[in-house]
């Protein structure tokens, strides 16, 4: 079981943008909670895509909810493949009072889809990363959590190989995978490459690369050079590129298993996996010493170590709920009373000022930062999305990470610069197409 943002669509998202076109109204703003939590009544369903814990830990949290606010029942489902299966539910009215936003929705669709919760300057004090579904002004959505990126190791696996020291740049990281290789029975770095959604886990570690909070949304759509070599995503891939080449991965990724996975990283069968935070309490539940689990930024050989931190997936109402106020008091007790960031997600709190956790502060006390992605300036919200759909380029889709892999390991006849100039010769044609656009 997966939780992240960045889960990707198994259905195409040109089509789903016809498919999403229209087929729902807009709605007013979800009221606030009365004052009176026993005021508020109904019965909401709320669908997750914790199907881990949907029958256990989600039932503690509606006992909870439920002392505070005894007239709502709700009712939860989790969808095992969630982006899919929930894109399916919105080409209908029917998808829930509360759900998770679809990272694939385009952003300036939000609003034919789900309620506003409130305006950017009402809620900015209270929560971060709220920016990252705002809509003209209005968030639509309140991330459950706020997920730090990097690499989960094995300290155990490095102990064995060797490592002393943590690698900071991507040669002393492949030069730690190769030890891994020579001295243990581990495998060094494991792709999850058959799961598909793994791959894109990379793409959140493009702003450690490049060092800066401001490349991804202001310096990104404004540049032709987006993966030529030098630039961020030409040397993040080519971490994966030279590891999969110098038979430092699976010996047969397309047999990969994400359950298991998680399991033999705890174990010690393998010494490193791309992740986001979401991963390492699912990692250290299957562990013997949970204290054999780590994690390290992602390597740079940027002059500062920025591990950004970004949004989860978001919660929203239905725009089309009939118990709204119910839905918004869910939504304001999971993300201010459950706790569910920390002890579920194993990440921040999207609440203001929230602490960061234990195995972070080693990396604040080296002078690594830990910041939230400068958003879009004003007139280029939702650039990239725009330049990466038009392009078919698939920032956060496997497709390329998967030609990556397969060209490293001799299944395809081409070299890593032919598929990062085919990528960039796509981006500087869609980038001209969009703004031609935009500019209409």
């Amino acid at each position: 079981m997966k939780l992240s943002k960045v889960l990707v669509p198994l259905l195409s998202v040109l089509l789903l943008a016809g498919l999403f076109a229209g087929c729902a109204p807009k709605g007013s703003d979800a009221p606030a909670a009365s004052s009176d939590p026993k005021d508020v009544e109904g019965e909401i369903t709320v669908i997750t895509q914790r199907t881990d814990i949907v029958d256990t830990v989600f039932q503690d949290y509606a006992k909870e909810f439920n002392k505070l606010y005894p007239n709502v029942k709700i009712n939860f489902q989790a969808l095992a493949d969630y982006e899919s299966q929930i894109k399916i539910r919105m080409g209908t009215r029917d998808y829930g009072d509360v759900l998770l936003i679809p990272t694939s929705i385009p952003i300036a669709e939000l609003p034919d889809f789900f309620e506003p919760l409130g305006t950017y300057e009402e809620m900015k004090s209270k929560y971060t990363g709220i920016e990252e579904r705002m809509v003209e002004g209005n968030v639509y959505g309140i991330p459950v959590a706020m997920t730090y990126s990097g690499v989960i190791y094995n300290k155990k696996v490095f102990k064995d190989a060797g490592i002393t020291q943590l690698p900071k740049t991507p040669d002393q990281f492949l030069k730690a995978l190769q030890q891994i290789k020579d001295k243990t029975k581990a495998v060094p770095l494991f792709t999850n490459y058959a799961s598909g959604w793994a791959l894109t886990q990379w793409e959140a570690d493009l702003a450690t690369v490049a060092g800066t909070k401001e490349y991804v949304n202001v310096t990104q759509p404004n540049t032709d050079d987006n993966f030529t070599k030098g630039q961020p995503h030409y040397e993040l891939y080519k971490i994966m590129y030279d590891a999969a080449k110098n038979g430092l991965i699976e010996k047969d990724p397309t047999t990969t298993d994400w359950e298991t996975s998680k399991a033999d990283l705890a174990q010690g069968k393998i010494g490193t996996m791309v992740l986001g935070s979401w991963a390492i309490d699912q990692i250290k539940s299957t562990a013997t010493n949970k204290d054999d689990i780590g994690f390290m930024p992602f390597p740079t050989n940027a002059s500062k170590v920025l591990v950004p931190l970004a949004g989860d997936y978001n919660l929203g109402i239905n725009v089309n709920s009939e118990n709204k106020a119910a839905a918004r008091a869910w939504v304001d007790w999971f993300t201010e009373k459950s706790n569910y960031a920390v002890e579920q997600a194993g990440s921040i709190s999207p609440l203001q000022g929230a602490k960061l956790p234990e195995i972070l502060k080693q990396y604040g006390e080296q002078g690594a930062v830990f910041e939230t992605l400068t958003p879009s300036p004003k007139g280029q919200e939702g650039i990239v999305d725009k330049i990466d759909k038009k392009g078919e380029i698939g920032l956060w889709q496997p497709d390329f990470k998967k030609r990556i892999i397969e060209a490293a390991v001799g299944n395809r006849p081409e070299s890593y610069d032919t598929i990062m100039k085919d990528l960039n010769d796509a981006w500087v044609k869609a980038r001209a197409e969009v703004a031609a656009k935009e500019a209409k």
